[in-house]
């Protein structure tokens, strides 16, 4: 297996951003969606990239080129049953407002075995594979991720995720190597009852019985949380000022990603994710950051033990059995 990564991205996004740093309006066109923006973080980071994405209709027809454009090895599905989606976005008073949303049309049944065999057959050769998630759940059914984390899993594959919902469940049935969620999401999922410590450190600890070896919770303005071999540590780095909040989640799954492809440890590469996606918010480009700059900030970066233990932490013994001896 080479040192890249594969990207299943089954519905990018065009985006069109209004700005105005000057005198006059810009308009800017670029692709977007999730696995979009991870991909365009594991290039900024040298490891080169596999794209999976079905693409149809006028956006589907603009979105190609600029995905090639973006310089990952873009594989795609033509889709004849619907078009692919997109938003603009207005940045011109400083702050981004929602113009229009369109989602696009959920694929259909030979359109998702068209891409499952593709994005399939670039994962096994591959030494990682990022499973995003489509941009509206309706579009792509959760049972296809349980399939490919399943398929790759048993072949010796890791598989890392940034999912919630139906589709973190099913990935979960068949096991993860890494999951990144934010604690808003674990609480939306009726997986945590609060954001305290204690509360996120439980769900933490039922994620890794369900299924995902490695878990990192974001928490907005407080330290992640990363569970890694059975303990739970803060992510503890420099605060830096932020240009755009966005994206800073997709940035650390791709800096994970990124690091495991080149055979590297766990706890280096959550730092390198922590840095690369603190980064990319001191910037306007989602997805965005110098490689020299995010080597320079993994070293400030550390994983400390947290404070907060669950009253009954759970043993090595009850995770097994939890998890059904996974």
């Amino acid at each position: 297996m080479s040192d890249r990564v594969m990207i299943f991205a089954p519905t990018p996004l065009l985006t069109v951003t209004i700005d105005q740093p000057s005198d006059a309006p810009e308009l800017h066109l670029h692709p977007g969606g999730q696995g979009v923006w991870q991909a365009r973080m594991v290039l900024s980071l040298g490891v080169d990239v596999v794209l999976c994405a079905a693409l149809g209709g006028e956006v589907g027809q603009v979105l190609e080129p600029l995905l090639v454009s973006e310089g990952v090895d873009l594989k795609v599905v033509a889709r004849d049953s619907g078009g692919s989606g997109g938003y603009v976005h207005d940045r011109r008073e400083g702050t981004r407002r929602e113009v229009v949303d369109v989602i696009g049309q959920p694929l259909s049944r030979h359109e998702l075995d068209e891409l499952y065999n593709l994005a399939l057959g670039e994962g096994l050769r591959a030494p990682v594979s990022v499973l995003s998630g489509p941009n509206h759940p309706s579009l792509v059914p959760a049972d296809l991720y349980r399939r490919f984390a399943a398929d790759l899993g048993a072949n010796g594959g890791r598989v890392v995720v940034d999912l919630c919902g139906e589709h973190l469940t099913a990935v979960l049935d068949s096991g993860v190597f890494f999951l990144k969620i934010s604690h808003e999401e674990l609480i939306t999922d009726g997986r945590a009852d609060g954001d305290d410590e204690e509360q996120l450190t439980r769900a933490m600890y039922d994620l890794h019985a369900s299924g995902a070896e490695n878990v990192v919770v974001s928490r907005a303005d407080k330290p992640a949380l990363a569970l890694v071999d059975g303990e739970v540590f803060e992510v503890l780095m420099p605060r830096l000022e932020a240009a755009d909040p966005r994206g800073a989640g997709d940035s650390m799954t791709a800096g994970v990603a990124a690091v495991v492809a080149r055979g590297g440890d766990v706890r280096t590469a959550i730092r390198t994710g922590a840095a690369a996606g603190a980064l990319n918010v001191t910037r306007h480009g989602l997805g965005t950051g110098r490689l020299d700059s995010i080597n320079g900030l993994v070293d400030r970066v550390r994983l400390e033990p947290a404070g907060s233990r669950p009253q009954e932490r759970t043993t090595p013994d009850e995770l097994a059995q939890r998890a059904g001896g996974r």
